[in-house]
């Protein structure tokens, strides 16, 4: 599926920020705007305005980057699961229980967890590397396996 809508200024700064401020440029301008700071205490003797110079510039930064970075895991974040409800969806025998999992609550996905806690017990007895069952598949032939 292809957008034709361009993306907005925003999305285009915020991506274009978010690449060069992982990139090694950026990481050599920071290593060295703090080395020149450093070697600006002598010059003014230490003050606590010098100090505040590097407090505040780093507390904006890192205010900015922290909302920056979330909105760049949030995207990769549901890129990914868009990814992995397409998989879910399009293997025979898969769980569709898993199709937007992430929206369950913490106490229903540890229930499902759970469940595949039992689906690995139940592969274990198998002994078998290269059975895969569904969790509704697993409690059917163990409870089979039980009446007999």
């Amino acid at each position: 599926m292809t957008s034709s809508k361009q993306p907005g200024i925003f999305e285009r700064v915020a991506r274009k920020i978010s690449k060069l401020s992982g990139s090694t440029g950026a990481f050599v301008i920071a290593a060295t705007l703090i080395i020149l700071w450093l070697a600006t205490g002598p010059v003014f003797n230490f003050s606590d305005t010098w100090q505040l110079v590097i407090n505040t510039g780093t507390t904006i930064i890192t205010f900015l980057m922290v909302f920056l970075i979330q909105r760049a895991q949030n995207k990769e974040s549901m890129a990914v699961q868009l990814k992995l409800n397409e998989l879910v969806a399009a293997l025979k025998g898969a769980s569709n229980r898993l199709v937007d999992v992430e929206d369950l609550s913490e106490k229903e996905l540890e229930l499902l967890h759970s469940y595949y806690v039992r689906l690995a017990l139940f592969a274990k007895e198998e002994m078998s590397l290269t059975k895969s069952h569904s969790i509704d598949e697993a409690e059917r032939r163990h409870h089979e396996k039980n009446i007999d």
